[in-house]
């Protein structure tokens, strides 16, 4: 009886909080993709918002045409792939600056992403065989997403820390501190970029490709801000855990895409509009980043001193009494 209890309330709390947990899985692939770009090579990097939609848009046209769904979302991978080797090609080859690289690649990808779904902007998989539906069935429909989304992330990340700790992954970081002094040792820094952009995109494809598994659809604007909320995921794991190596790093990015997962829902639930998720997003961000700097305003400034000075005194008043209990305690022996 007790063992039936504790699993109803186990699925009765992933019934509120499950959601944004299997979000913030999926959608953390797509933020080590952001990680890679914005923190590793130093690249802003629009190309994001599209090529998840052409991940998703290539996994599930490949699915409609009875292509296993583990094939599917590899092809996802490699399709955003093509797309961030394009902006790398623009800017590296064209000398395109970055970031309007990144623009012209993701208007560009609008119309291929359109021509990949058969000139439909939106394409269902209510009744085709995913990755999610294989092990909701194996696992059950409360852990099956979640199980499937962890593993995934896990292994992608393993798979990131090792690269970016081999010579070529040194090479990206490299490139990204100090492009001169690499090219300098005879790095080629366009061919980094263009690899770096590449890898980065290509997993940002392979979420959208299991986002598009986890809706049961893919749509053409499915791609709209999701560079700015996978940059608010990296602030907010880089804000609270402050990582010092790669491997903090690429799991404070995760965290902060479940956190960020968890607080949408939260705004939701205290009453906030579905359209007010972009003003929230750009509030947390707003705090992630100007958090360092609240502390020097006079006002919060002295606050924060005299809060320290206060726990100073309460110290000294413990430490005072501690020593005067053990000198009475020495004198009455």
């Amino acid at each position: 009886m007790s063992r039936l209890l504790f699993q109803a309330v186990c699925r009765n709390m992933l019934g509120v909080w499950g959601t944004p947990l299997e979000q913030g899985l999926v959608y953390g692939i797509l933020v080590l993709g952001v990680y890679l770009t914005y923190r590793i090579l130093d690249y802003p990097d629009l190309t994001v918002d599209g090529s998840f939609p052409l991940g998703a848009a290539i996994a599930a046209t490949a699915i409609t045409k009875g292509i296993h769904p583990i094939i599917a979302t590899f092809l996802g991978f490699f399709g955003g792939a093509l797309a961030g080797t394009v902006t790398g090609f623009l800017n590296t080859k064209l000398k395109i600056t970055g970031l309007l690289a990144g623009i012209l690649t993701m208007t560009g990808l609008y119309s291929v992403n359109l021509r990949v779904m058969g000139g439909r902007s939106n394409l269902p998989l209510l009744r085709e065989s995913t990755l999610v539906t294989m092990f909701q069935d194996r696992f059950g429909f409360e852990w099956g997403a979640i199980l499937l989304f962890a593993l995934i992330v896990v292994i992608t990340k393993l798979i990131l820390d090792y690269f970016l700790h081999t010579e070529l992954g040194l090479a990206f970081r490299a490139c990204g501190d100090n492009e001169r002094m690499i090219k300098a040792l005879g790095v080629d820094t366009d061919l980094c970029k263009i690899l770096g952009l590449a890898l980065a995109n290509g997993l940002v494809g392979m979420s959208g490709s299991l986002v598009a598994q986890y809706q049961a659809f893919a749509d053409v604007g499915m791609g709209i801000g999701t560079v700015v909320a996978g940059l608010a995921s990296v602030i907010l794991g880089d804000a609270i855990f402050k990582p010092k190596g790669i491997i903090g790093a690429t799991f404070a990015a995760i965290f902060g895409s479940i956190l960020y997962r968890f607080t949408i829902t939260i705004a939701l639930r205290a009453g906030f509009a579905a359209t007010d998720l972009r003003l929230v997003t750009a509030i947390l961000v707003i705090g992630a980043l100007s958090a360092p700097r609240l502390k020097e305003i006079p006002f919060l400034k002295k606050i924060i001193e005299s809060r320290r000075s206060a726990k100073l005194e309460d110290e000294v008043e413990k430490r005072e009494a501690l020593q005067l209990i053990g000198s009475e305690k020495h004198a009455s022996d």
